[in-house]
């Protein structure tokens, strides 16, 4: 019996995972090169694309754009990122969408990330956590950022539906979804 009850709590823990699917990129990573930025006279949140081919300060990202800051190690992320997915594939002609990668403990967790979940769209890695200061603490978190630089929006917790992450856009961006 104390055997019995000695196991029920790790069975209930594995139990309770987050069950995702994985959605293949051909394992890629997308490349950062055509990010467009505000010119700043401050780095102050300086990230790195995934792919290491460049280095942009955070705060200087120009829109219209949705920001998903995300980690690999977060379970509401992981639920989320699907849903990014199919808004990205439905609507990237009409909205650009940004990732940044905090709280890693190594740069291979977020590639594996992206390549697992069929990540797309261009995502930065903030090594030294830089952003915590302009972008605040806490994942998942999107930002909804205008032509000019300015954060419009930002919505903090899981995003639960294509259609909210839709509607959010129109209002925030005005882009016609």
């Amino acid at each position: 019996m104390k055997k019995l009850l000695l196991a029920l709590p790790l069975v209930l823990l594995v139990g309770c995972g987050q069950s995702t699917t994985a959605l293949p990129n051909d394992g890629i990573v997308v490349n950062c090169e055509d990010v467009a930025t505000v010119t700043t006279k401050s780095e102050v949140a300086l990230v790195q694309c995934l792919d290491g081919s460049r280095t942009i300060d955070a705060s200087a990202i120009k829109g219209p754009v949705l920001l998903n800051v995300w980690g690999s190690w977060c379970a509401p992320c992981k639920e989320e990122m699907p849903i990014f997915v199919d808004f990205y594939n439905k609507h990237s002609e009409r909205v650009d969408l940004l990732g940044i990668s905090v709280e890693e403990a190594d740069i291979e967790d977020a590639r594996s990330f992206v390549k697992r979940y069929g990540v797309k769209w261009p995502n930065f890695y903030d090594a030294k956590g830089t952003t915590r200061g302009t972008l605040g603490m806490g994942v998942p978190m999107t930002l909804f950022i205008d032509e000019k630089g300015v954060v419009v929006h930002e919505k903090i917790g899981v995003v639960n539906s294509l259609s909210e992450l839709e509607d959010l856009t129109s209002k925030y961006l005005g882009v016609e979804l």
